[in-house]
């Protein structure tokens, strides 16, 4: 079996994700050349990406979408990279007209060779690339643009112990799935499946005695598990063959879940189209045929009932 991207594969067959390329950091009050300035940076993005997705709903839960514009790349990523077109909830590049996201890291590092990523945080002053790790820009619209006033995704209290489950979830879950369903091997893929369904018994029993994962309110840990289940049934259990068990079969997460969507602003940032597209038609070395599933069905705005939890 071919890898689905052959630089980031172990000759044992594990999938190995390539670090993120550009980490610099907008702060409000300090000597770095990026200003916490409104208008002045600019959100790439795609729908499908568990990744940006984070990002999106940090955009638009702190209320910055009125500070940094917002572009949504086509679900579907061939061998040129994730493209600006026009269709159903994405479109063209308004900031610098660029055709392909590749042109914003030509742009920022002339000779890129890594893989294009999303999210993307781009400076229009500077014309380069400041940030395109997921965690780093979480932060700074948390940190740097004030959006810890309307909700504060890392409080200071916890910091610690959610560092702690923060990258527990990122090992196990985020990419777990990528570790399972990029594998191209049989030892590499029951590796990481059974740590991704470990993981997620750990999880289904904390969420057993309290609403979200620290208690009643909800910090950046949450969002970052709620991009990956929300993925989960619709192609990590089928196109990445992380079948043991589904979301919906385990009560808590399947409650839990149901729970975030539901939060307001929320349920506008998930494009199952774009998710669905976006799998099974861009990984073809795992879906050669290209055809999209139409199931399953998930009812993801069923009543819940989680507030009496601690």
């Amino acid at each position: 079996m071919s890898a689905q991207f052959p630089d980031e594969q172990s000759p044992s067959g594990e999938f190995k994700r390539q670090e993120d390329e550009f980490r610099s950091w907008v702060m409000a009050d300090s000597p770095s050349p990026y200003k916490a300035e409104s208008g002045r940076y600019h959100l790439y993005i795609s729908l499908a990406c568990p990744w940006a997705s984070r990002t999106y709903i940090a955009l638009k839960l702190m209320g910055l979408d009125s500070k940094i514009g917002v572009s949504v790349v086509d679900p579907i990523r061939d061998e040129r990279g994730w493209a600006f077109r026009q269709g159903p909830g994405c479109g063209l590049d308004p900031v610098s007209g660029f055709s392909f996201l590749s042109e914003a890291y030509e742009a920022s590092k002339p000779g890129y060779k890594g893989r294009v990523t999303v999210p993307v945080l781009w400076d229009k002053q500077t014309r380069r690339i400041v940030n395109n790790s997921e965690d780093d820009i979480c932060r700074m619209f948390n940190d740097a643009f004030g959006g810890s006033a309307v909700m504060d995704w890392f409080p200071p209290d916890i910091a610690g112990e959610q560092q702690k489950l923060s990258n527990f979830v990122y090992d196990h879950v985020n990419n777990g799935v990528y570790k399972a369903g990029f594998a191209t091997s049989q030892t590499a893929y029951e590796k990481a499946v059974r740590s991704v369904f470990s993981a997620l018994d750990i999880l289904e029993e904390r969420l057993s005695s309290q609403r979200f994962l620290f208690g009643r309110r909800i910090v950046e840990t949450d969002w970052r598990l709620f991009c990956t289940l929300v993925r989960f049934d619709a192609v990590y259990h089928g196109h990445f063959k992380c079948n043991l068990r589904r979301i919906v079969d385990y009560p808590n997460l399947w409650s839990y879940l149901r729970d975030l969507y539901q939060q307001p602003g929320v349920a506008p940032t998930v494009d199952f189209d774009h998710i669905k597209r976006h799998y099974y038609m861009t990984h073809l070395e795992i879906n050669p045929t290209g055809i999209v599933p139409l199931g399953p069905l998930l009812n993801l705005e069923q009543p819940v009932n989680r507030q009496a939890l601690g």
